[in-house]
């Protein structure tokens, strides 16, 4: 729990609109904001917090259901349960993102083209800031990915190289393009699930080159290898989503 000696004090006024639930979201989403509550710290019970804002307990529990769905809240069962501020994950980001891919309104081509983008932004953070045990667990990542290919798992290397994102973006320090990358990791590995994934060929060989730039530090010719890698994998998904439509 937080030490509440150097925070406001959480207050909750009563509500009196026809959309309750979204004041009591507003209200706590405040609380938060201003430093009020903190990661790990328990709300009032829902009785308790519908006495402050003068609704029903039915009220109370579909605003914090709501802040649960977005990301904010833990909602824990039994004795030491309760309603918990959740430290940031960016989890409601992630599965926003992965929401638009299903419904189509997120697209290969997009995915493919925010990819390079981002990643090259990525790479050139993760040489200037990624520690040796970052570069340690990457090349750990690569090697389990060499493995999982000399066993034929074609399956289990996919899975390893998309972690090997998920770690290069943890290298840049930055909450920001962690969650971003993670988000489309997530729809890659979902676009992954009906396009066949590139060959080694178009992955290994970079990867390797990759690895041996960021020890080095080398920032530039690490962007342009991600870069130019990224460009090959787009023409594979587009060239791959075009024979399914045909």
């Amino acid at each position: 729990m937080s030490d509440a000696s150097d925070k406001p004090l959480a207050t909750y006024a009563p509500v009196h609109t026809k959309r309750a639930f979204e004041e009591v979201t507003d209200q706590i989403r405040g609380l938060i904001a201003r430093g009020a509550l903190r990661p790990g710290d328990r709300l009032p019970s829902e009785r308790e917090l519908a006495e402050q804002f003068s609704l029903s307990r039915n009220t109370v529990r579909e605003g914090l259901r709501a802040l649960e769905i977005a990301g904010m809240l833990e909602l824990r069962k039994g004795a030491t349960g309760g309603a918990f501020v959740r430290e940031g994950q960016g989890d409601a980001v992630i599965s926003s993102f992965a929401d638009l891919f299903i419904l189509g309104k997120i697209q290969p081509g997009h995915l493919t083209e925010a990819r390079q983008i981002v990643a090259v932004a990525v790479t050139r953070l993760a040489c200037q800031r990624a520690s040796e045990e970052d570069l340690d667990e990457l090349e750990a990542n690569f090697e389990a990915s060499r493995q999982a290919v000399s066993r034929g798992d074609f399956s289990e290397r996919t899975r390893i190289n998309l972690e090997f994102h998920r770690l290069l973006a943890k290298c840049t320090r930055n909450p920001v393009l962690i969650v971003i990358y993670d988000a489309m990791i997530e729809i890659q590995r979902q676009m992954l699930e009906v396009l066949p994934a590139a060959p080694n060929s178009a992955v290994m060989p970079s990867r390797e080159r990759l690895l041996g730039y960021l020890r080095a530090r080398d920032e530039d010719m690490a962007a342009h290898e991600m870069e130019s890698n990224l460009r090959l994998l787009q023409q594979h998904y587009l060239a791959e989503q075009a024979k399914g439509s045909a």
